[in-house]
């Protein structure tokens, strides 16, 4: 008769459909492998056997299969949030995007002594 590995908590089950699919809606909002770990209640080690027990490969190679999916989302939300006219998205996404920036020009020609005085300042 053999024994099932136990870890801290106690035995972990194997990831059903329902949490392999909240698994993966994890990774699309960035959760990061710690905070996943976390939710499901085991290590990192144990995270990785419960998915080679579905057929994949390892934690690191799902995240990298599914993490663009929530950056895509991501980016089309903001995309719709500038079409609706919001001013700062659309201000964002013209310097993300099409490479504007806020540049301010500031011309000086100083001539003669500055003095600065205030509270601390010692007279320059």
């Amino acid at each position: 008769m053999s024994k099932k590995k136990t870890g801290p908590k106690g035995p972990t089950q194997p990831l059903d459909d329902n949490d392999f699919q909240k698994l993966i809606a994890m990774i699309r909002i960035q959760c990061t492998r710690d905070e996943i770990c976390e939710v499901f209640g085991m290590s990192d080690t144990t995270l990785n056997r419960r998915l080679k027990e579905r057929g994949e490969e390892n934690f690191e190679a799902l995240y990298k299969k599914h993490q663009g999916e929530g950056k895509a989302s991501l980016r089309r939300m903001q995309w719709k949030s500038a079409e609706n006219g919001n001013a700062t998205m659309l201000v964002w996404l013209g310097k993300q995007v099409l490479g504007q920036s806020d540049k301010q020009d500031i011309n000086a020609n100083l001539s003669g002594n500055l003095t600065v005085v205030g509270k601390g300042y010692p007279n320059v």
